[in-house]
């Protein structure tokens, strides 16, 4: 997807920290805001607090997210930039607005224990396995993002999270519009 990257107008960069359910994505991200004080944007939070949803997905015991309505309720918040949003998914968000994808990764034995932890089983734990072991989001990421932007990293321990925020927080020191 070639576009233009309106980066050079911000002061500061936004990231998206995407990946499969269970991949540490809102413990890297929380953390990453704050060791860089950027504006720490959890999507799945966001649809909850500002209804932005067209009810609920019994099968998957979730919010069925109204894109659009996220779009719109981001657009201004985006084009000053400082964030870091945290969500599953990245297609339907503008290339514009990211001037670092990221996609987290996790060994599925590691992925399946953080799932049941949370309760995740049947179709749920299966799909998210599935989606995991054939690196769907990282390919999304790959078809809506231009490939410099986009960065796969490891997320199976704390050291993992560690060094990626560490990495991450180098990368925005260094960010110029």
């Amino acid at each position: 997807m070639a576009g233009v990257n309106n980066g050079a107008r911000r002061q500061r960069p936004n990231l998206l920290i995407t990946g499969t359910p269970g991949t540490g994505k809102s413990t890297m991200a929380s953390a990453l805001a704050e060791a860089s004080d950027l504006r720490y944007i959890c999507i799945g939070d966001l649809v909850k607090e500002k209804n932005l949803h067209d009810g609920w997905d019994n099968e998957f015991n979730c919010h069925i997210i109204n894109e659009d309505l996220v779009c719109d309720e981001l657009e201004d918040v985006m084009q000053e930039g400082g964030n870091i949003v945290d969500y599953h998914g990245c297609e339907f968000f503008p290339e514009r607005w990211f001037d670092r994808v990221v996609v987290l990764q996790t060994e599925n034995s590691v992925l399946y224990d953080r799932l049941t932890r949370r309760g995740y089983s049947g179709t749920k734990l299966s799909n998210n396995l599935q989606c995991e072991m054939y690196q769907v989001l990282l390919e999304e990421a790959n078809e809506s993002y231009e490939e410099e932007i986009v960065t796969a990293l490891q997320s199976n321990t704390i050291e993992d999270i560690s060094n990626n925020v560490a990495s991450l927080k180098d990368w925005i020191s260094t960010w110029r519009p």
